[in-house]
């Protein structure tokens, strides 16, 4: 008898969570008032992936658009995209920018005021992935993820407050990660940032919304945007890959991209405070929540399926997905990812 008492209560709590985030999966698909048209909107890491799908979206609503990324090439590809998904000469500006580099960053700021105007939508998107077991890593990896997810997010919003604090107004969008509310084996550089992302971003929300600033937090689960190619992967890079490339393709695991950034605009739009893309996202992040310490533990089981330490000294190298593809990473398990980066200059 107590044993069914436990399982009933087991089953009406998941029952009760996933209520909760079909709910808040439809809550979010509202639209916003806010009118992106002849707004100038600033996104890092713009040129591929998500951000350049968000930078489409933008520019179909008639935005002023300026994105930034390291590769020159990239940015020149992404700037004929954006020319073909409606995008004025003059409303275009591609700038190859180094972000963790906080000066580099105030230049880029200044650039997009003095050609542009005024940045009225700034989107933190620019990251890196970096895969691979604790004892792989090193303390460069931490560096590395903290320059990019928090340090540059936190330059870039210094640079654009002082022109929105004296409108009155302005909209900040931190693509932070589900890895930012519940930390995932086998990507711990990448989690603890993201965790800091999340907390700096719910910190100048707080102190700004006084000011007509509106920061908004996005929490992405999986998504297909096609980025996998480019992550970086340590310890058994061939298996690391291997694990990351066919869940980054599963299509009741992650969410495409044009939909999530669809969720993004909206959220912004709304001046929302926090959104969590995708169902499986959103019930991991609510369990966490309510039942953190068993969630941790239900982790470190998977984490015993994911690959073993690499013990060579090969194995503390970092090697990019498309270095690290095998046979399978090329198989129709793969088959979204792959559509989706040749669709989102990823490949």
């Amino acid at each position: 008898m107590k044993h069914d008492n436990y399982t009933n209560k087991n089953w009406l709590l998941t029952a009760g969570l996933g209520a909760v985030a079909l709910t808040a999966t439809l809550w979010g698909n509202r639209r916003g008032s806010y009118d992106l048209n002849q707004r100038v909107v600033l996104i890092t890491g713009g040129s591929r992936g998500l951000g350049l799908v968000l930078a489409r979206q933008a520019v179909a609503e008639g935005a002023r658009v300026a994105i930034c990324a390291r590769d020159e090439a990239e940015l020149a590809r992404a700037r004929q995209d954006l020319l073909l998904a409606g995008g004025a000469e003059a409303d275009l500006l591609t700038l190859p920018r180094d972000i963790t580099n906080e000066q580099e960053v105030r230049t880029m700021v200044a650039e997009v005021e003095n050609r542009l105007g005024p940045v009225d939508v700034l989107i933190n998107n620019a990251g890196i992935i970096l895969g691979g077991p604790l004892d792989n890593m090193d303390s460069r990896d931490y560096e590395d993820s903290m320059a990019i997810h928090f340090w540059a997010p936190l330059h870039a919003m210094q640079a654009v407050l002082p022109s929105m604090r004296r409108r009155g107004e302005g909209r900040i969008v931190n693509i932070s990660s589900l890895g930012g509310k519940v930390a995932l084996p086998h990507m711990a550089p990448y989690s603890a940032s993201k965790f800091a992302l999340v907390g700096l971003s719910e910190g100048f929300r707080a102190e700004l919304q006084q000011h007509g600033i509106s920061v908004t937090t996005v929490c992405p689960g999986l998504l297909r945007t096609g980025s996998a190619g480019h992550a970086l992967v340590k310890g058994q890079q061939k298996k690391e890959f291997a694990w990351f490339s066919i869940a980054d393709s599963l299509p009741g695991l992650t969410m495409n991209a044009e939909q999530a950034a669809r969720q993004i605009w909206n959220a912004c739009r709304r001046g929302d405070g926090e959104i969590i893309l995708s169902l499986p996202a959103k019930l991991l992040a609510a369990f966490h929540g309510l039942l953190p310490g068993t969630t941790t533990n239900i982790l470190s089981w998977l984490n015993r399926a994911l690959p073993a330490t690499g013990e060579s000294a090969a194995a503390n190298a970092r090697r990019t997905g498309y270095e690290s593809e095998t046979a399978i990473t090329r198989s129709p398990l793969t088959a979204l990812t792959r559509k989706a980066a040749a669709k989102n200059n990823e490949a």
